[in-house]
């Protein structure tokens, strides 16, 4: 299995021979944030044989670039994301589905498995509908956890289950993170607590706000490494693998 991180949440991740693809998000600028690290993922990152929307959120769920993806594309969405979400109901080349944390799509060879998060599901600020914030577990020759944006949570380790790799948030797209988030220390106390053989930051270091380049950008250029420090203290045993934008890994190699 591979995985390549395109930037911000979003990565492909190959197992099975299925491709997976989290959180598209292909834009250089969004509302008020710029792209400031790795260029735009290239036309290949749009081909996927299913693609994942962990929450409602527009960084997350970036309608523009679902509408890039092929036709015929699976995608899976939080339960009552097309009520929420109109620009949904327009992607009519897409297979789209709804689902809720303990569901399971097969793809191929491998099961899609959505999982529950912390983190606020509503669709801000365009309304009050509201979708559970979720994460996947990937399971095929590996199994993968893709966490989305989450906050630490008493049962993460139960409804996660055991896995082989964890693509964790560690950062955001501003100089301070809000409730239901991970920073690198608490993805580092998520990594010990799923007991993970991997880990790949993500979510840091891509969008920041327009006029803002001064306000602590440590939390744009820190979180990466912080997290490699920090997991080498929380999760000894974990291999962390810091990519760059457009950069893969074979994870299982270090297993």
């Amino acid at each position: 299995m591979e995985v390549t991180w395109w930037g911000h949440a979003t990565c492909t991740v190959e197992d099975s021979d299925i491709r997976v693809l989290t959180d598209p998000l292909f834009a250089h600028r969004l509302a008020h944030l710029r792209r400031r690290r790795g260029a735009v993922p290239p036309t290949e990152a749009r081909h996927a044989d299913v693609a994942l929307v962990s929450h409602l959120h527009a960084d997350h769920l970036h309608v523009p670039s679902l509408a890039l993806l092929a036709p015929g594309t699976r995608l899976l969405v939080p339960r009552g994301a097309r009520r929420a979400v109109p620009g949904l109901r327009r992607l009519t080349h897409l297979d789209v589905s709804e689902v809720a944390p303990g569901d399971v799509t097969t793809v191929g060879d491998l099961a899609v498995r959505a999982v529950p998060a912390r983190h606020d599901g509503r669709r801000l600020p365009y309304g009050p509908h509201r979708s559970p914030a979720l994460g996947y577990v990937l399971e095929g020759e590996a199994r993968t956890y893709f966490a989305g944006d989450t906050g630490l949570f008493d049962t993460m380790a139960k409804e996660v289950g055991p896995v082989d790799l964890a693509l964790l948030p560690v950062g955001g797209w501003g100089p301070y993170l809000g409730e239901g988030h991970l920073n690198a220390d608490r993805a580092a106390e998520a990594l010990a607590r799923l007991g993970a053989r991997s880990a790949v930051p993500v979510h840091y270091g891509t969008y920041w706000p327009i006029g803002m380049d001064a306000v602590r950008p440590h939390e744009f250029h820190a979180p990466g490494d912080e997290f490699v420090r920090l997991a080498a203290v929380r999760a000894p045993g974990a291999a962390v693998h810091r990519l760059g934008h457009g950069e893969s890994v074979r994870p299982e190699a270090a297993w």
